[in-house]
């Protein structure tokens, strides 16, 4: 997938790792995901570094196990400079977290006097998300047939178009981009006009 969105020039690749509710699945499987991160991220880092992919997780990363978070830390410091492709990992990330965290952050400083109630807009609360230095997506793929969000980047999907296919995302190839964006570039986006 890597690959291909290098090869399509998209700038910036969100995919949702794993999410804040997948604590709840049966530990064997946490455990399993968590060290197959681990030997991903140390197998693939020269193949990310060569293609010129800059990595960036958003989530709980202190929420992860020590040598999942770390393995990730080494390939976010390792690929920092990078100017190519930027990856972002949605690892231990919920949107509602995600928004809750950035309200009790603005709360925090009106009840500081840091910034006044009237300063408590659209923009700042976009600046306390994960995501702030990221351009909200213009495509969101579903995989799986799945008609919802699953609670990821409910703020900075507002506008997002949506692609949904039935494909399981093992499965999703090259070809299942090139459809997605085929079927996105032919769309009108309005932006709530019209």
């Amino acid at each position: 997938m890597i690959a291909a969105s290098i090869e399509l020039q998209i700038e910036y690749l969100t995919i949702y790792s794993f999410s804040s509710e997948n604590w709840n699945r049966p530990e064997d499987e946490v455990s399993g995901l968590m060290r197959l991160f681990v030997e991903v991220l140390e197998r693939e880092l020269a193949n990310l570094d060569r293609m010129h992919v800059r990595v960036s997780v958003i989530g709980q990363m202190d929420g992860l196990p020590k040598l999942t978070r770390e393995a990730f830390e080494r390939v976010v410091a390792a690929t920092s400079t990078n100017d190519g492709l930027t990856l972002v990992v949605a690892l231990n990330y919920g949107a509602r977290d995600e928004m809750a965290t950035a309200a009790r952050s603005l709360a925090a400083d009106v009840a500081a006097g840091r910034i006044a109630l009237a300063d408590v807009t659209v923009e700042a609360m976009s600046a306390r998300l994960y995501t702030a230095q990221i351009p909200d997506p213009d495509l969101i793929i579903r995989t799986s047939g799945e008609m919802r969000l699953s609670n990821f980047l409910l703020w900075q999907a507002a506008y997002s178009e949506l692609w949904v296919c039935a494909t399981l995302w093992p499965d999703f190839s090259r070809i299942d981009l090139l459809r997605a964006v085929v079927d996105y570039q032919h769309r009108e986006r309005r932006f709530g006009g019209r």
